[in-house]
C-alpha cells in the first residue's frame, strides 16, 4: 500500500473534529488482509492523535488566562469549567478518561492546558488514552477483516462491532452521569 494511505489516516486523525472512524476501521481491515502494515496503521493514527492533543493542550495553555478571566456562558462554558475543575482535582485519570466522552478529545486537552496542567503529565495521559482508542478503533476493523475475506462484509462487521460498543458505552455513561448528578455538581449532558 502506498505511503499516502498512512498519511490520510494521520491527517484525518490530527484534528479532533473530523469523523474518521470509517477510515480507521478500513485501515484495520486492510491490515488484516495484508494490504497495509498493522504497525504502521497503529503508529500513524496514535501518533497523529497524540500530536493533535498536544497542540490543543498548548493552545489551551496559551489562551488559559483569557479563559480564566472570562465568565463562561452556556453549556459549552459549563462543560469547560467542569473539565478544568476535574483535571485539577483528578489529574492523570481524568486526562485519560475524558478522551472517551463525547467531545472529550477537544474539551480535555483545551481544559487541561487552560487549567495549567503540566505538559509532561498530560502527554503521558494522552498517550495512554490515544493508544487504547487507536487499538480499539483499528482493532474492530482488523477483527472484521480477519473474519471475512469479503471487504464489504469485513467493513460491516467492524462497523457493527463499533456501533455496538458505542451503544453500550453510551448507556453506561448516561447511567453513571445520572448517578453523579444526584450527588455532585455535574453539568447537564456531561
Amino acid at each position: 500500500m502506498a505511503c499516502w494511505a498512512y498519511a490520510i489516516l494521520a491527517i484525518t486523525t490530527l484534528p479532533p473534529l473530523l469523523p474518521n472512524n470509517l477510515l480507521l476501521i478500513t485501515g484495520g481491515m486492510l491490515a488484516a488482509r495484508g494490504e497495509m502494515s498493522l504497525v504502521l496503521v497503529l503508529l500513524s493514527v496514535a501518533g497523529s492523535a497524540l500530536l493533535g492533543d498536544l497542540l490543543l493542550h498548548r493552545f489551551g495553555w496559551s489562551a488559559g488566562g483569557r479563559f480564566r478571566r472570562s465568565e463562561p456562558t452556556g453549556r459549552r462554558g459549563e462543560m469547560f469549567v467542569w473539565a478544568s475543575d476535574r483535571i485539577r482535582r483528578q489529574g492523570l485519570p481524568f486526562v485519560i478518561g475524558v478522551r472517551f466522552l463525547p467531545s472529550g478529545r477537544l474539551l480535555g486537552p483545551l481544559a487541561a492546558g487552560a487549567a495549567g496542567y503540566p505538559v509532561r503529565r498530560f502527554v503521558i495521559g494522552a498517550a495512554i488514552a490515544e493508544t487504547v482508542w487507536t487499538a480499539y478503533s483499528v482493532g474492530v476493523g482488523y477483527f472484521g477483516g480477519a473474519l471475512s475475506d469479503n471487504p464489504v462484509h469485513a467493513l460491516a462487521i467492524g462497523l457493527s462491532l463499533s456501533l455496538g460498543v458505542a451503544a453500550v458505552a453510551t448507556a453506561v455513561q448516561r447511567r453513571g452521569t445520572a448517578r453523579m448528578r444526584a450527588g455532585a455538581d455535574v453539568p447537564k449532558e456531561a
